[in-house]
């Protein structure tokens, strides 16, 4: 799980900050590089494919069972997609470099769907938990790989051989399929690809409209990020135009950030503990919303190590902190039957508008300049913050109940 957790983290920097800084390095405009968050679109959209995965046998490997055939076929498919990435020139053919990213993110999808599947029925009842922090481990330790190792291999041989890099570590999961075992015991359901959808997709989300104040809900999920992935997706070309080295980035963005953001995250779970989900969420939202002025600050600093470190480290904690009241309480607001699925559901719909308003950021940075723009993405979050006081005061958190396991992959520090 280790492996193929950190297979599955590889990718998503590659098609998020890792091109992004690539691509300001390269001349493109703000604008272009705002629209590459819709390439993760494929990620909100995977539940579409995923039947086809999890029942048509594999076109290779099928020697190595239905999971593991799939997973041996998608990941050299991946390595050789985000090889051919480092080959592009964004400067000459942003066009190709962008469509190779959409592959890239498909893949990295669909190797996800596997993945999922294959440690759910890979891993007895009582080894989930264990083999869910494995995964989680080795997918937080590909971010770091993909994010700051690129930048840092970059720096030293070129970008191609960077993400040549990221390519070659993709076969650490390729080799932990072939010694991996197959799931048995499990055979193939007899559901068409329409009774998939509807008991993946339609009958959760039915019944989730069946709660009190479910467009609420759905604003709410929709809306509690826009702030952080208005400002996220140009992370990379702000600090560019400050003048910091892609070293530079890679340190204190990237390995300091995810530091900060683990520490928010366990920080989150004491403040919960202690004053409530309600209060909790308010507190955390909060910070959260006013943590975006940091890049406010620094703009007006400049090119400043001191100012980065603090604008970084602020940033992510208090995301950290807001991620743990925040999925605390959406575990809350999903039904017991549903919980994992609607869970799932809500946070890939909520991705299509969010990813498609973090698409203007481009825009919006060029015409009102760092410090206005950065001002913007603060005040994005007060719609978010009037609908969370709204559904506090109609749905409270019964403090007493018992919570469902819920973890979300932290794809939030691969921006």
């Amino acid at each position: 799980m280790l492996a193929l957790g950190f297979a599955a983290g590889i990718p998503l920097p590659l098609t998020g900050f890792t091109l992004r800084q690539w691509m300001s390095e390269s001349g493109i405009s703000l604008a272009a590089i705002g629209l590459t968050a819709l390439i993760g679109l494929a990620y909100a959209f995977k539940f579409l494919w995923s039947p086809v995965l999890d029942h048509a046998p594999p076109p290779f490997f099928r020697g190595l069972g239905r999971r593991r055939g799939w997973l041996a076929t998608i990941q050299p498919l991946l390595a050789a997609a985000i090889l051919a990435l480092g080959f592009t020139d964004p400067a000459s053919a942003a066009q190709v470099t962008v469509a190779i990213a959409v592959l890239v993110a498909f893949l990295s999808a669909s190797q996800d769907i596997v993945v999922d599947a294959y440690r759910i029925e890979v891993l007895e009842e009582r080894q989930q938990g264990y083999g869910l922090a494995c995964y989680i481990w080795g997918y937080r330790g590909a971010l770091l790989a993909s994010n700051a190792g690129a930048l840092a291999m970059a720096e030293l041989a070129g970008w191609t051989a960077a993400f040549a890099m990221c390519a070659a570590l993709v076969g650490i999961g390729f080799l932990a399929v072939l010694l991996g075992q197959e799931p048995e015991g499990r055979g193939v359901a007899a559901t068409t690809w329409s009774q998939r959808v509807r008991a993946a997709v339609v009958d959760p989300f039915a019944d989730f409209m069946r709660r009190r104040y479910w467009v609420a809900i759905l604003g709410f999920v929709t809306l509690f990020k826009l702030g952080e992935a208005l400002a996220g997706v140009m992370t990379a070309p702000f600090y560019r135009e400050l003048g910091f080295s892609r070293l530079e980035v890679a340190a204190v963005s990237s390995v300091f950030g995810l530091v900060a953001t683990l520490g928010g995250a366990l920080a989150g779970g004491y403040v919960v503990a202690k004053l409530g989900t309600a209060r909790a969420l308010i507190v955390t939202g909060i910070l959260q919303m006013l943590s975006n002025l940091m890049y406010v600050a620094l703009a007006q600093a400049g090119h400043s190590m001191p100012m980065l470190w603090a604008q970084v480290g602020v940033e992510n904690f208090t995301d950290g902190l807001a991620d743990a009241a925040f999925v605390t309480y959406l575990s809350m607001l999903t039904s017991r039957a549903f919980t994992a699925t609607q869970y799932a559901l809500l946070s890939s719909l909520a991705a299509v508008p969010l990813r498609t308003l973090a698409g203007t950021s481009g825009w919006l940075a060029e015409g009102l300049g760092w410090s206005w723009f950065f001002v913007l993405t603060t005040l994005a979050a007060l719609p978010a913050m009037a609908i969370m006081l709204f559904l506090l005061s109609r749905l409270p958190p019964r403090e007493d109940a018992p919570q469902a396991e819920v973890v979300p992959i932290p794809d939030e520090v691969a921006r």
